[in-house]
């Protein structure tokens, strides 16, 4: 098995290079990469195309960085917005407890018992294709744990002497919450937001490719996966490659950095977050 620290430096460096990517790419490449060119279709890679083309000519490399930049926007605008909302609920849940905790549990359970992608899946389709729609579906479906990790640290937290102390000395409910427990259950829920960047990554590819979340289009990575089953019968194996390294390379090279993260945190527990 791989030295800790080593997986740590190769999953940094994979993100680097994937952020790197998705900034220089596009400027650097003089290629629209919505042009079709019909007697270029299903190239094999080449110099010209290092991932070759797709059924209607179009540059498979630009279209699949463009894709990837898509799929980081609706990871960190989401994970961002369901952790924000995560953590406020957690917060308030923890730090009030009584029918305020309990009400909002059960408003946590009630969604967690409808499948994420279901729940997606309904989000979506009240709306027109598009980011924004994909976002708000995966805020909707992935603020939940996120509220029962920090509920649950705050439930820990308000048995610590100091914040007794706070309380015995006369600090109200609101100013304990403030300055005590959300400042100590920042890093938990920093943590949370990371991980959640795979999820939401997978989850518009899914939505993408079941034809429910950027309009066909645009570039997507789940739409690329989806328009190339064709090719992929026929044996023309470059159109689904590339696109599917695209969602798992990046994924695993944040979840990496995110057990990194965890095993600092916390170096006596190695079990996953389960998000």
């Amino acid at each position: 098995m791989a030295d800790p620290r080593t997986r740590t430096r190769v999953s940094a460096a994979v993100t680097a290079a994937v952020v790197l990517t998705v900034l220089v790419v596009p400027l650097a490449v003089p290629l629209d990469q919505q042009a079709v060119d019909l007697a270029a279709k299903l190239q094999p890679p080449t110099w010209a195309h290092p991932f070759g083309t797709d059924e209607v000519g179009r540059d498979l490399l630009l279209r699949s960085v463009y894709g990837l930049r898509v799929s980081l926007l609706v990871g960190v605008a989401a994970a961002l917005a369901a952790t924000v909302i995560g953590t406020a609920v957690g917060a308030v849940a923890g730090a009030l407890g009584g029918w305020t905790d309990r009400l909002l549990m059960r408003l946590v359970d009630l969604f967690s018992s409808v499948p994420h992608l279901l729940l997606g899946i309904f989000v979506v389709t009240m709306f027109r294709p598009g980011v924004w729609p994909v976002v708000a579906s995966v805020v909707v479906t992935h603020w939940l744990s996120t509220a029962r990790i920090v509920r649950a640290e705050v439930l820990s937290l308000r048995s610590r002497p100091y914040i007794e102390a706070a309380v015995s000395g006369g600090a109200s409910r609101w100013r304990v919450t403030v300055r005590h427990l959300l400042p100590a259950v920042l890093p938990q829920a920093g943590l949370a937001a990371v991980l959640m960047i795979p999820h939401a990554i997978w989850h518009e590819s899914a939505l993408s490719f079941l034809g429910l979340g950027l309009p066909t289009h645009q570039a997507s990575l789940g739409n690329m996966v989806q328009s190339a089953r064709g090719s992929l019968l026929a044996g023309d194996w470059w159109p689904t490659l590339f696109p599917g390294l695209f969602i798992i390379v990046p994924t695993l090279a944040v979840a990496g950095l995110a057990a990194a993260w965890r095993e600092r945190l916390n170096p006596r527990r190695r079990s996953e977050l389960s998000l």
